[in-house]
């Protein structure tokens, strides 16, 4: 059994968080564990990895500095990964239709036009070229798309494997000393400090990290503070298409909060349900099913005859405002969040990890984070919004 009285810094949590700032921490020289308890449902498990946020036409107004600098550290990260032998992420700047269905969202377009024009002028990467195509060269792109009005397409826009990503991230920490644990953590607070056991053994860290996704709220619970995070639960498709070299296809987006996206060799992702009423429950429903299904083919009917090869199922931690939570907390002098990353997990996440292993080393973070402190919930607007969780649709809209 290892004894965490070697490390000085515990993160909660081994998913694609927990393990981005554990690689920061284990580059710079910190002992780090990582331990996580592998939970049916973690959300990177399952959610498919769409790095274009200029795309994303509903999201919060905050959401955007955050995504800003998540797309130029996807610049830097996956470089570092390669040089550290982890190339295997399948990130890819595969470009995205945005495609309108009819003539009602034909006449949209042009305000969506302008407004990723705008984010792109304003620095936001990945979008790259916007330039208007008709619907035979959006079946060019991508072939099984119906018979569309017109779309944009944004040259630049990427994705990334979100289960390849992490394992990545996790092989390259522990090339640099961190130790993953598969077990329980119990955190207790003994004044200003947590102390963290695990196997039985207690011990005081410099610094404690909870990434423990939509498990999150409970761990907070155990050490008296609230943190107001549920579960939505997504359920995603994936096809195979035998024969078919569909690495290359763009991303498929359209008005609405479902997309469409694929990987080497033959693989087609569909997704994805915003059920937030789901609570822990894991379970595949005919309901979630159909809806991905009645989706994808109505805007990809060319789809109809692939292969259903698997349904993932992932909880996403989602916040009542749909940021994320991110800093220490206040009062205690060595735990730190990073997590409520609800469906943008995957874009946001390596930077998130990255900032808090920054903070634990006494850096400055990259922008302001007082949008994803925890603080914000004491606020009467948060406070509402929390008594009426999911209510709003524009949280859904985030990719």
């Amino acid at each position: 059994m290892t004894s965490i009285s070697n490390f000085d810094v515990i993160v909660i949590g081994g998913g694609l968080l927990g393990w981005s700032a554990a690689y920061r921490l284990a580059k710079s020289g910190r002992r780090v564990v990582v331990v996580d308890r592998a939970d049916n449902g973690y959300a990177t498990a399952a959610g498919a990895g769409i790095i274009a946020p200029g795309a994303s036409l509903a999201a919060h107004a905050d959401f955007y500095p955050l995504a800003k600098v998540a797309v130029e550290y996807y610049d830097r990260l996956i470089p570092e990964l390669a040089d550290d032998g982890e190339s295997g992420t399948e990130y890819a700047n595969v470009g995205m239709i945005f495609v309108a269905r009819d003539e009602s969202e034909w006449s949209r377009l042009p305000e969506a036009m302008r407004r990723m024009t705008e984010k792109r002028d304003q620095g936001m990467g990945n979008l790259g070229e916007l330039t208007f195509i008709d619907r035979a060269e959006a079946k060019a792109l991508f072939p099984p798309v119906a018979d569309v009005v017109g779309a944009i397409h944004i040259s630049d826009a990427a994705r990334v494997n979100g289960r390849s990503l992490r394992d990545a991230l996790r092989s390259a920490a522990i090339k640099h000393g961190a130790i993953s644990l598969n077990t329980s953590a119990e955190v207790v607070r003994n004044g200003e400090k947590i102390s963290v056991t695990v196997d039985g053994e207690s011990h005081g860290p410099d610094a404690v990290i909870m990434a423990g996704g939509a498990w999150s709220r409970s761990l907070a619970e155990t050490i008296g503070f609230a943190l107001p995070l549920y579960p939505q639960r997504g359920q995603i498709v994936h096809f195979d298409l035998p024969g078919v070299q569909t690495g290359n296809w763009p991303i498929l987006e359209w008005f609405g909060s479902h997309y469409i996206l694929t990987f080497p060799e033959n693989r087609v992702v569909c997704g994805a349900t915003r059920e937030h009423e789901s609570g822990f429950d894991v379970r595949m429903t005919a309901a979630g099913v159909h809806e991905v299904l009645t989706v994808a083919l109505g805007v990809a009917p060319g789809l109809a005859n692939a292969t259903i090869a698997e349904v993932r199922i992932g909880l996403r931690p989602f916040s009542p405002d749909g940021l994320p939570v991110l800093g220490q907390v206040p009062g205690l002098t060595n735990l730190y969040l990073c997590t409520g990353h609800g469906p943008s997990g995957l874009l946001l996440g390596p930077v998130s990890g990255s900032i808090i292993a920054g903070l634990v080393n006494g850096e400055s973070a990259p922008l302001a984070l007082t949008p994803y402190g925890i603080e914000r919930y004491q606020k009467p607007e948060y406070l509402q919004a929390i008594a009426a969780r999911g209510a709003n649709p524009n949280l859904d809209k985030m990719i």
